[in-house]
């Protein structure tokens, strides 16, 4: 079958084995699959990725009809239209667990291949991790990525009194609002921390989704009310930074770090799990949806990853089967 693989020089397009099945995985003819900033460190089997996956087929999320279940698949059989995360998405052919697979009900295949990844990382984020409850104060920092402009629907839907997202790109941080943003800023700029109290009646937010950390941590922190807390999913502000351990304490904030990347296989099935049952109704109605910046072919995966990197797209980049 075609796929995108991993090479030293990034993503390509190789032919490769179908993928077999284990006993509890589903065999997915892809129709679409979604791209993450992560793919562009496992196209080249390098960051957090392992080496060994050189040769590999790249993509973490994707979406199509089961063509073979395991022998100890339940809820899934051929023919079902399913949406998956796992690996391996930039395929013909893609396996997956079937606690990491959802049924497409209503979603068509493209906005089905795009938002597993999304809602699963924005809910644990939120819900599970920040233990949101209606009326809080919640900041999104990197609000403009697709994880971030999740949370901020998933934010809205959970009834959050002011929800704050930053964006260093004007055009971007203008539609914030349309996904729920109640105030939009610059992390930058001079002043933005004062704009989030003020925002909030000089209390602080609740409640803070960090896709950026590095050198914001501790601005961020002043923004935190007391007993408020900080999430941290994202490091594109960088990995290190300075840490104000006094105003972590003085704040008493929690300080919780999430990844997928050590988490169990059951971890994972209890992640999906939770978000089929807290949001499947605003799912199939379309009220969590992501936008769709550009789509690509299979064949054009390098280009796609160009565009990724270039980090001008807003909301999702798609890759199509055809």
């Amino acid at each position: 079958m075609k796929a995108g693989v991993s090479t030293p020089d990034g993503v390509a397009v190789r032919e490769v084995p179908r993928p077999v099945p284990g006993p509890e995985q589903v065999l997915v003819r892809v129709a679409a699959a979604g791209l993450n900033r992560a793919d562009l460190d496992a196209a080249r089997g390098a960051g957090v990725a392992d080496p060994k996956s050189l040769g590999k087929p790249v993509g973490m999320e994707w979406a199509g009809e089961v063509v073979e279940a395991g022998d100890a698949v339940t809820g899934f059989r051929p023919g079902d239209l399913v949406m998956c995360t796992g690996g391996g998405g930039y395929a013909e052919y893609a396996v997956a667990d079937m606690g990491r697979t959802l049924p497409l009900g209503g979603l068509d295949v493209a906005q089905a291949a795009v938002l597993p990844l999304a809602l699963m990382t924005a809910h644990d984020a939120l819900v599970t991790n920040g233990r949101l409850r209606a009326g809080e104060a919640v900041l999104v920092q990197g609000a403009s990525s697709a994880v971030g402009l999740m949370a901020l629907r998933i934010a809205r839907l959970k009834g959050a009194a002011v929800i704050v997202g930053t964006s260093s790109d004007a055009e971007r941080r203008g539609r914030l609002a349309g996904f729920g943003a109640t105030l939009a800023l610059d992390a930058r700029q001079e002043g933005w921390t004062d704009a989030v109290l003020a925002a909030t009646g000089g209390q602080g937010v609740d409640l803070v989704v960090d896709m950026v950390s590095g050198p914001l941590v501790n601005p961020t922190m002043t923004v935190t009310a007391v007993r408020g807390r900080m999430v941290n999913v994202g490091r594109l502000g960088g990995t290190t930074a300075a840490f104000d351990f006094d105003r972590h304490a003085a704040r008493r904030i929690d300080y919780i770090g999430v990844t997928f990347r050590t988490r169990t296989v059951d971890e994972v099935r209890a992640i999906v799990q939770r978000v089929r049952e807290d949001l499947w109704d605003a799912v199939q109605s379309g009220a969590l949806s992501l936008p769709i910046d550009r789509s690509f072919t299979l064949d054009d995966v390098p280009a796609a990853h160009e565009h990724m990197r270039a980090n001008a797209h807003f909301g999702k980049i798609l890759l199509t089967a055809a």
